[in-house]
């Protein structure tokens, strides 16, 4: 299959992908917002209530929400599921893992490198720890929780920190970034659909009957539904991440991934307590404030200095040396005829054909190639130290000359 279908392909499974993410994720937060925006109504002497009312504006128009168990009042049709959203997102993000990863080549499993993984190991390895996640949170959800819910939240919460950690130690930072993502998305779904919907269709059962709606399967689907609304923000930021080398590339980068996570929990639960908690703004400005300030320490002060040294050399380098080795290591993606097809196209519209291309790229080529390390991608092109020292020292001659 040609690079220029893969990149088709591609695009119509993230194109599904954001659209469905963006229903799925703005769903969970409406109700969210809902659940907690809603007023008790006043009984005015009737028997049976709702739980819960609101008035909103939108697109011009007033609108009446009312929130009922139903109490053996008759079903209401057309009912309308929310479920698809999230069965779409899941399933194009699979999707998008086997044409990037697993089967199109278009983004490298493994840095090659840094360790002698296969592909279809370093794949296995990456589907096995999104299905043990999954596993995993099942287990303590399913058994642990219903009797020390704290200990099941220990439980999960030490099992990701050491899947994300394990993961960046054997499969490039990219890699590991997105299918801790993949792996928190799975649970999100698998929440849905082993937890969410069949605890709604119980409760349209019990509604029809003559008891009303059991809410106790309210609260079941509620439970977890909340789990995913703490999700939804860390996530996203993982998702996103693949467009930030110097995060994913980070000699701590499994740091940088927990403190991302953990940032985007906690915003995501002091918007969820802004209802009963006055000082809500303040606090979320300086969490906000706080968690990149933690990722800014992390990468200007954890960042290594055996890699600069270990290019290190001494003199100026020749842009004929530095074209050299551009030709060879990265001319193979980055020009207008590149003769690997993954991308169809020169990645992000950047070509080394011409002297005139290459020096305008230099504080790029000595960003990604020397600091950060992450290009060649997946080191795929297996470009060595002593090049590295090369692109190290011309560019950084063009650099200081600037």
């Amino acid at each position: 299959m040609s690079g220029n279908t893969i990149e088709l392909f591609d695009l119509l499974a993230r194109w599904v992908h954001v659209i469905a993410g963006i229903m799925w994720i703005g769903n969970s937060l409406l109700f969210n917002w809902l659940d907690r925006s809603l007023v008790s109504p006043r009984t005015h002497g009737q028997t049976k209530r709702p739980l819960g009312t609101i008035w909103l504006l939108h697109s011009g128009g007033f609108y009446y929400v009312e929130k009922t168990l139903l109490e053996g009042e008759d079903m209401p049709a057309p009912l309308h599921w929310f479920k698809w959203q999230a069965y779409t997102t899941w399933l194009s993000g699979v999707a998008l893992l086997f044409i990037v990863y697993y089967a199109g080549g278009r983004a490298s499993m493994v840095d090659s490198s840094a360790g002698t993984l296969t592909h279809v190991t370093a794949s296995l390895i990456g589907i096995s720890a999104i299905l043990g996640g999954w596993i995993l949170y099942e287990l303590a959800q399913r058994v642990i929780a219903p009797r020390a819910p704290v200990v099941a939240s220990i439980i999960w919460i030490g099992g990701f920190v050491a899947i994300a950690i394990a993961l960046t130690h054997v499969l490039s930072g990219r890699a590991a970034f997105i299918h801790l993502g993949a792996m928190m998305a799975t649970i999100m779904a698998g929440n849905v659909f082993w937890t969410i919907v069949p605890s709604q269709r119980a409760l349209v059962a019990s509604a029809s009957g003559s008891s009303g709606a059991d809410p106790a399967i309210s609260a079941r689907a509620k439970r977890v539904s909340i789990h995913n609304n703490y999700f939804t923000f860390p996530v996203i930021v993982l998702m996103v991440s693949n467009h930030f080398p110097g995060i994913y590339g980070h000699r701590l980068n499994w740091l940088l991934l927990l403190v991302l996570v953990a940032g985007g929990a906690g915003v995501r639960h002091v918007l969820n307590i802004r209802w009963t908690f006055p000082q809500w703004k303040p606090v979320l400005g300086a969490f906000i404030g706080s968690t990149m300030l933690l990722l800014w320490a992390i990468m200007i002060f954890g960042a290594s200095t055996s890699a600069a040294s270990a290019v290190a050399g001494t003199g100026p380098g020749s842009f004929e040396d530095a074209r050299h080795v551009i030709d060879r290591r990265c001319a193979v993606c980055h020009s207008e005829r590149p003769t690997d097809m993954s991308f169809g196209g020169a990645p992000a519209g950047v070509m080394f054909d011409t002297p005139e291309q290459i020096m305008a790229h230099a504080a790029r080529i000595r960003e990604r190639a020397v600091i950060q390390r992450t290009m060649p991608p997946g080191n795929k092109t297996n470009i060595d130290e002593a090049e590295r020292s090369i692109l190290d020292r011309w560019s950084g001659g063009q650099v200081n000359s600037h």
